[in-house]
Parts: structure tokens; C-alpha cells; sequence
């Protein structure tokens, strides 16, 4: 059989260069996925290696990675979230970066919704009338919490706790806005520009809770080539442009 050799040939060819692929396993907040899914993409085209991305609350990353997740990278939306896999050592010596930055806004359900002022004691309560006001779960989830200190900080915190509807990730509290299960949630900008369904109405005040910083870094487990430079290009033009794209703040 005369192709046999020649399959033999190809086949020798073929296999360093599947050998080469590597993947890339990402643990990232909710609210990073269409600008992260966008650069992911280009990236895997132009290396030919794999990113898998897993999606969800940073406080429920962190812990799936202090328990022995498998993960290269991580990408929190908050700073105290990537303190505690530093603290159990799991930071690739001097692998960790501030990478991007955020606002904190009101939403409303559909395009036709008024501008709010949002600043001391503005009524929220009445805003919301019986309808609930969508966040992140405000104990854990970094855009709770950030939303929690913002209502606090401003005065209204008290007359609306009992309107809020706590979810696992701020993307959930999105959707609970876009689908019109609540008239109001609060989220990041970012979110905001993925959704079409939903208007902003106000910012809040950046003095009326912590900056929100997304730390990146390289874990431990991140041994490969393909780890690093994924982690190294988090920080590079193209990804500068996918994250502006959807509303985050680079370099920060």
C-alpha cells in the first residue's frame, strides 16, 4: 500500500504541532465576559493554543481555587477577593497586576427610562416603588458590596435593604433588570454596554465606595508557556481594546 508511508510522513509532521497547542484554564469575574470572550478568541486564532473560561462570582472563584481548582489564571473584581488566593500562596512569584477599572451605575428595565440624580439621600425607595432593586449578593459578590457601601455612604441604604434582590453574580443581578423581573439593579458600566435591554440612569458617586480595581494574576498551577503569555497579553493593546470596548477602564 503505497499511501502508508505517506500517511506515515504526514502524521510525523502533524504531531509537534498538536503537541505544541496548550490550554489556558481562566477563572474571571462575570462581569469581564464579553470583553475577555472577544480577546480569548483573537488570541487562541493567532497561537493556536485553547482558553477556557469559567465564569462567576470572584468570591466563589477565589474559594474553588484556595479548595484546588485547577486554574492558571484568575481575574477578580475586587482586590481583596485576589489578597485571599495570595495569602494561601497560590500567586506565581511577582505574577499579579491591577489591570482594569470600573463604574458603578443604576440600571432600569428598557430604553425609555428618566435620568436619576444620584447623590445624598436621593429617593430610591420611592423610585423602586413595590418593585425590587437587583445586586450582586452584598456580603460577598464584589458589585454588591461596592453597591451596599455606595447606598450607605449616600444615606438611603436603610429604606431600601428590604427591596433588594441578592444575586450570585453581578451578570445575574443584570438579568433580573433586562428581563423585567426587577425595574432597577446596580451594576458595573460594563454590564451596562452588554445589554440591550437595559439604560443607564446614573453613576454613582466615585467617592461613595472603594475603587473598583480588577486584579489579575498568574496562579501557581500556571506552568506552561501558553499560561504566561495568555497572562502577559491580559496587559497588551489588543486586550486594552476588547476590555474599552465593553466600558472597563484600562490601565489602572
Amino acid at each position: 500500500m503505497r499511501f502508508a508511508p505517506l500517511l506515515a510522513a504526514a502524521l510525523a509532521v502533524a504531531t509537534p504541532q498538536f503537541a505544541a497547542a496548550e490550554e489556558v484554564v481562566v477563572f474571571a469575574a462575570a462581569s469581564l465576559k464579553n470583553g475577555l470572550d472577544d480577546f480569548a478568541a483573537k488570541w487562541q486564532a493567532e497561537t493556536g493554543n485553547t482558553v477556557t473560561i469559567s465564569y462567576g462570582g470572584s468570591n466563589q472563584l477565589a474559594k474553588q481555587i484556595i479548595e484546588g481548582a485547577p486554574a492558571d489564571v484568575f481575574i477578580s473584581a475586587a482586590v481583596n477577593w485576589m489578597d485571599k488566593v495570595g495569602e494561601a500562596g497560590l500567586i506565581a512569584d511577582g505574577a499579579r497586576q491591577d489591570l482594569l477599572g470600573n463604574s458603578l451605575v443604576l440600571v432600569a428595565h428598557g430604553k425609555d427610562a428618566k435620568a436619576v440624580d444620584i447623590a445624598k439621600g436621593f429617593d430610591l425607595k420611592s423610585l423602586l416603588g413595590d418593585g425590587k432593586l437587583a445586586m450582586g449578593m452584598v456580603d460577598s459578590v464584589p458589585a454588591g458590596q461596592y453597591g451596599k457601601a455606595s447606598l450607605e455612604s449616600l444615606g438611603v441604604w436603610s429604606s431600601v435593604e428590604g427591596s433588594v434582590a441578592q444575586s450570585e453574580n453581578v451578570r445575574a443581578a443584570l438579568a433580573l433588570v433586562s428581563s423585567g423581573e426587577a425595574p432597577y439593579g446596580i451594576v458595573y458600566a460594563s454590564d451596562a454596554v452588554a445589554d440591550e435591554n437595559v439604560t443607564v440612569v446614573g453613576t454613582f458617586p466615585e467617592d461613595s465606595h472603594k475603587p473598583i480595581i480588577y486584579p489579575a494574576a498568574l496562579l501557581t498551577g500556571g506552568k506552561d508557556a501558553a499560561d504566561k503569555a495568555f497572562y502577559e497579553a491580559l496587559s497588551g493593546a489588543e486586550a486594552d481594546a476588547a476590555f474599552e470596548a465593553q466600558g472597563f477602564v484600562v490601565g489602572k
